[in-house]
């Protein structure tokens, strides 16, 4: 052996933005993006950047220009084509500021397509700011290599969601009294199918709540385990083993390119 090092491989940032993408369109971003190309990420004009918009697939760009507070890329060609739309839904009750932050950063990689923040009688919290969840669900996206940004509702009572649920959706209740089945076993014989899950608060879901959801066909309850989980990590586990039984955990990753 030499005993030296490998170089790191080069790898071009990944960025999502508003405008459509086609060959040879000029795609401009905001002022943090272009602040994190030269400030962050050190890069010059004439850098390769990935882009992508939830719309159009994935591209290479060029980033024709850059100053502090303005950039423009230049799309050159498509790397990934977009896929169709799809994947679970997430129903989460409203908590604290960090831990509906890191739902919607886990939520986003684990592929969910909507978010749904929902009033639940133990929950204490009346507004959300969309415009940062947006932001960080954006950021997770271009992290992960995800083509899409999931939908982001607002808050809203959970009487409300489920009167509106669609029929033909499974929604798993994570069930932290010991009343629903273990997730695994109840999955495995469940075939793959459009499907949404319920998280309720820290204390969980009032009596009253577990009476009405056990009224609704669509319905099913799942435990997650012997431990009692804090939402954050109910909402991660239950999509893990949601996304494993009835999901896409299956799907290889696609390779750009």
């Amino acid at each position: 052996m030499s005993g030296q090092s490998a170089q790191p491989t080069y790898r071009a940032p990944r960025l999502f933005v508003e405008a459509d993408l086609a060959e040879g369109v000029a795609v401009p971003l905001s002022r943090e993006q272009a602040r994190y190309l030269l400030s962050v990420m050190r890069r010059a004009a004439g850098a390769a950047v990935v882009a992508f918009n939830g719309r159009d697939g994935e591209w290479t760009t060029t980033l024709e220009s850059l100053g502090r507070d303005k950039a423009v890329l230049r799309a050159e060609s498509q790397l990934r084509s977009q896929p169709p739309a799809g994947g679970p839904w997430l129903v989460f009750a409203a908590v604290k500021r960090g831990p509906v932050e890191l739902i919607v950063e886990k939520a986003t990689e684990l592929g969910v397509a909507r978010l749904i923040p929902v009033r639940t009688r133990r929950a204490n919290v009346e507004r959300l700011k969309l415009d940062r969840l947006n932001r960080i669900a954006a950021e997770a996206a271009e992290q992960c290599e995800r083509l899409t940004l999931p939908e982001i509702d607002a808050l809203t009572p959970l009487a409300d969601v489920l009167a509106d649920w669609p029929a033909d959706r499974l929604l798993l209740a994570a069930d932290e009294s010991g009343a629903g089945p273990a997730a695994i076993p109840a999955l495995q014989d469940r075939p793959p199918g459009p499907f949404g899950l319920l998280v309720g608060p820290e204390g969980g879901f009032a009596p009253d709540e577990l009476d009405a959801l056990d009224e609704l066909a669509f319905v099913q309850r799942i435990g997650l385990g012997p431990r009692v989980l804090r939402a954050e990590t109910a909402a991660i586990v239950g999509l893990a083993l949601a996304q494993a039984a009835l999901g896409d955990f299956a799907t290889a990753r696609a390779a750009p390119g």
